[in-house]
């Protein structure tokens, strides 16, 4: 199932704690193999490491394991939906204690963010 993530995808809408990240559209995730990166929209590395998806689990599950940057040694614990070129993630990056969410909702105060990219640049 991780092969399915390769390439690179544009965040073209995002939530965080139940308001717009605008700071966040505009992203790059690329996936390569196990690993993941995150650009900003000036191309510069924000977040790096690998990642794994569990694909049988419902919603299917994917963890960002940071191997650099701020959060290194840390990780997100997230859900994904994949519908041909659309990809939209949930997950615990607001705050890392949470617990990986169980819907694709990003609420006031949940710690969660919502993303859907694009895929291609």
């Amino acid at each position: 199932a991780q092969n399915t993530l390769e390439g690179t995808w544009t965040a073209t809408k995002a939530e965080r704690d139940g308001k717009a990240a605008d700071d966040v559209v505009g992203h790059r995730l690329s996936f390569a193999g196990d690993r993941f990166q995150i650009q900003s929209k000036g191309a510069k590395s924000v977040y790096a490491g690998s990642f794994r998806v569990d694909a049988s689990a419902s919603p299917a599950a994917i963890d960002f394991d940071h191997s650099e940057g701020r959060l290194r040694g840390k990780a997100w614990k997230g859900i994904y939906a994949l519908d041909r070129d659309t990809l939209i993630i949930c997950d615990n990056a607001e705050d890392l204690d949470k617990a990986r969410p169980a819907a694709f909702e990003a609420k006031s105060g949940s710690g969660y963010i919502l993303v859907t990219f694009k895929r291609g640049s």
